[in-house]
């Protein structure tokens, strides 16, 4: 009994010092290749069900980079937007009105799938749905980045939570400001709304822009002349809300900075994305991106990119003994 007492009362401070240095902390962080000793193949598996699904479907792509987007951005990279069960709850995560036309959730699951029988219990659905999202950006002839992988699934899924998601009406003041509050910056916010070079929308979220600009009625001011009977012919007044039209118009399924000329030149669909040009500091980032001179002397929209992606996939997450790894991606173990 002396022995251990003495032994604890020695030992016990310098065993406590050791889990606090940097060293011992790092085993609990993000890391690339963090799978490579416990799943080898994690990451090509990934890759192969993305682009199985792209092969038929090549909107999935940017589907599954708007589900990785929506699930950061709430509460942080924890999967808690793929939680579906108990079937027909409606205070999930996935329920919100923010969450709407959210898709890709079938890519996931068959990822997880091949992922248990080869590594059961090892790989996370949050780690899942970054890796389809990095692979997505790179098979619409986007940038390929290394990913830090590591992240633990979240146990909690709440529709509240998705309340305070940044919204395509909002300011670019507000805009700024809740991007901020996940520790990302006007750069970030320029970037990841660049996303927009894959995708569409819907006239839902085009109705107010064209029809009552401000509640003042008619349309906004800043969308270029010539676009404007496009998009009214595309999204009548009163006509079906559900119709989709292109993000980045005459390049939605390849990944490249056209979606940037569009926002200078007043083709932007999206209110969101064409405040990006009526700010004098996002203006500023979008003009410094489209200099011609900036993929020799910086900064390159491309690897500019890819490191805002792997900022956000950085947020909230949860790592080390921190959450969980889900058997199932759309419900808690």
């Amino acid at each position: 009994m002396a022995i251990s007492t003495t032994f604890r009362s020695i030992f016990w401070p310098y065993i406590l010092a050791m889990a606090l240095t940097p060293q011992w902390v790092s085993l609990a962080q993000l890391q690339v290749g963090f799978y490579s000793n416990s799943c080898p193949n994690a990451e090509s598996i990934v890759s192969s069900v993305v682009r199985e699904f792209a092969q038929s479907d090549v909107t999935i792509l940017a589907a599954l980079l708007r589900l990785h987007y929506h699930d950061c951005i709430v509460q942080g990279c924890d999967g808690s937007v793929l939680i579906q069960q108990p079937a027909g709850a409606g205070n999930l995560e996935k329920s919100a009105q923010n969450h709407a036309g959210l898709r890709g959730f079938e890519v996931i699951d068959r990822a997880k799938e091949q992922l248990e029988a080869q590594c059961p219990g090892v790989v996370s659905c949050a780690d899942i749905l970054a890796l389809a999202a990095r692979d997505s950006v790179f098979l619409s002839r986007g940038p390929f980045y290394e990913l830090p992988t590591g992240r633990r699934d979240g146990r909690v899924s709440n529709v509240s939570d998705a309340d305070n998601m940044p919204e395509v009406h909002e300011s670019i003041d507000v805009l700024k400001a809740k991007f901020a509050a996940k520790g990302l910056s006007g750069n970030d916010l320029v970037l990841l709304s660049a996303a927009h070079t894959i995708g569409t929308t819907a006239c839902f979220f085009l109705e107010s822009r064209l029809y009552n600009f401000g509640g003042r009625g008619g349309s906004d001011p800043s969308i270029n002349p010539s676009f404007l009977p496009e998009l009214e012919s595309q999204c009548p007044q009163g006509g079906d809300v559900n119709v989709r039209l292109p993000l980045d118009r005459g390049s939605e399924t390849v990944f490249d900075a056209q979606i940037l000329r569009n926002i200078r030149s007043g083709f932007a669909a999206i209110e969101s994305d064409a405040q990006l040009y009526a700010d004098p500091s996002t203006r500023a980032i979008v003009d410094s991106y489209l200099d011609p001179l900036s993929p020799l002397f910086g900064p390159f929209f491309r690897s500019d990119f890819a490191d805002s992606m792997v900022r956000m996939g950085r947020i909230g997450v949860r790592t080390g003994v921190d959450g969980e790894v889900r058997r199932n991606c759309s419900a808690f173990n």
